[in-house]
């Protein structure tokens, strides 16, 4: 995209939002990079350069516009619809291995040498992992200074500078402000036009509140619909308008409450661990799919006449995912012919037999374990489950897998070799295969032909009903099919299609 001037302009001129995060306007004159909906007048053609990244932009020696907050804004598409080994490097360094693990950690994950990783990181986002990192790094140190009240050392600390003085340059360099002046303008209400980082009033004590910014529209019934409804009792919960949910993070545990508002997703978080903070809200933002480029969906599933009435009807659907893969892969056999009550049933037996106890925040709130797990359900007696044997056996098999180390079920996976890997085990056929590349692997283009609801739901529209004829008809549909799957389930009364109350 930022290889394309004259379109890269004409973003740029027109201010149109649709395209943040997918470039960067760099401006010659006041070494000031920008968001393409920026509010503040359009510099001279002359006088722009666009860059694919953040990072690639500070990394040029610009720091980043006071007004519209490139820093903030919502992440590129592109990463989510690919399964490449940069795409799947950028996943990793958002879940915060180069933080955790270095760069030979994250070339280790992905199979190439540092070398490679360099290489391919730098021709497609100008900046190698050290300088994305980096870039994610100052992201969360000003949500932290703006957003709460932490001493500086223990900000610096959380989003994963290795020293005050580290932490003090970098913000200087990244945004032209000292932390302590970020903090007063924040208080001050300049910093809070984006929605990127503003302050919010927390409800709760000990929590940390922030906004998630999005591409409009979202359309949040079937997202928040589908959590809420087979939200498993203990690990998650739909109250007081907002989804729930415990999270098991690298350094420690920690509860989201994510609620659903006109232009952004407020957010809490609990952490027990401040460095899981960049972790937690890019899972978060994983979890609600908020990185989707509605428009490029929405528009390519409008070309076919029969599914065009439901886009326009209820536009900007997201497909429901999940915080922890092999979380997902045990519920989805759990669920495998069963109703959604039935699924929560057995869901939540394990949680309370092999859950880890955690403590809720809120007085008022019922969160009260982690999902178990793999390692936790390896040794369980198969015996002891209310499931037809043959389940049993799937289920048994999968998690000794997860277990052991030979199904991966991670964001640097490739989905293909996982589809592979899942397929090979007994028990685990294409539908379950399916619905956890669309919704634990993140695979957009994953597609149910043998759902029932999906073939109900093409049978009232005219679409075929039989998997091969439906199949056929999807083509037109890829590479955003799992995205097609949310608009035909959504013809359902089913609640997993409604907003909760």
């Amino acid at each position: 995209m930022y290889t394309d001037t004259e379109r890269c302009v004409r973003a740029v001129q027109s201010k149109d939002a649709r395209f943040d995060g997918w470039f960067f306007t760099a401006v010659r004159t006041t070494r000031i990079y920008c968001r393409p909906s920026c509010p503040a007048v359009p510099p001279k053609v002359e006088n722009m350069t666009f860059l694919p990244s953040a990072a690639a932009c500070q990394q040029a020696g610009y720091r980043a516009c006071k007004r519209c907050r490139p820093d903030t804004s919502p992440g590129s598409p592109e990463w989510n619809a690919r399964a490449d080994a940069v795409a799947r490097a950028v996943r990793l360094i958002q879940d915060g291995v180069v933080d955790r693990e270095g760069v030979p950690g994250l070339a280790s994950r992905l199979g190439y040498s540092t070398r490679q990783v360099e290489r391919q990181l730098n021709a497609e986002l100008g900046a190698g992992p050290l300088a994305l990192a980096r870039a994610q790094r100052a992201q969360t140190a000003r949500l932290l200074i703006e957003t709460s009240e932490l001493p500086m050392g223990d900000v610096a600390f959380a989003a994963g500078f290795s020293s005050i003085r580290t932490f003090n340059e970098t913000v200087r360099e990244v945004f032209a402000l000292a932390p302590g002046e970020l903090r007063a303008r924040a208080a001050g209400g300049s910093a809070g036009s984006t929605g990127g980082g503003a302050r919010q009033a927390p409800r709760i004590p000990g929590t940390i509140s922030l906004r998630l910014p999005f591409r409009a529209p979202l359309n949040p019934d079937n997202l928040f619909g589908h959590l809420a409804a087979t939200a498993v009792p203990g690990v998650e919960e739909w109250r007081a308008g907002a989804y729930r949910r415990t999270l098991r993070l690298p350094y420690g545990t920690g509860i989201a409450a994510l609620t659903p508002r006109p232009d952004h997703i407020g957010c809490q978080l609990a952490l027990t661990d401040l460095r899981d903070l960049t972790i937690a809200i890019s899972r978060c933002r994983r979890l609600l799919d908020l990185d989707a480029d509605p428009e490029a969906v929405d528009g390519q599933l409008r070309a076919d006449p029969l599914l065009a009435p439901l886009v326009d009807k209820a536009p900007g659907r997201r497909v429901p995912r999940t915080v922890d893969a092999a979380e997902f892969a045990v519920r989805a056999v759990l669920g495998q012919q069963v109703s959604t009550a039935a699924a929560r049933t057995h869901a939540a037996r394990l949680v309370s037999a092999h859950g880890e106890p955690v403590a809720d925040p809120d007085p008022a709130g019922g969160l009260t374990h982690l999902f178990p797990t793999a390692g936790a359900l390896a040794g369980l007696d198969p015996e002891a489950l209310a499931l037809p044997r043959s389940r049993r056996t799937a289920l048994t098999t999968l998690v000794t897998a997860l277990a052991d180390g030979s199904l991966p079920l991670g964001v640097d996976i490739d989905w293909e070799e996982a589809r592979a890997r899942l397929t090979a085990l007994p028990g685990i056929g294409p539908w379950t295969t399916e619905v956890i590349a669309m919704r634990a692997l993140g695979d957009p283009d994953a597609f149910l032909p043998s759902d029932l609801g999906l073939r109900r739901a093409a049978q009232q529209l005219g679409l075929p009903s039989t998997p091969a004829a439906l199949t056929a008809r999807a083509a037109a549909w890829r590479p955003w099919r799992a995205y097609a799957v949310q608009y035909l389930w959504a013809t359902d009364s089913h609640p997993i299609n409604h907003l909760p109350a």
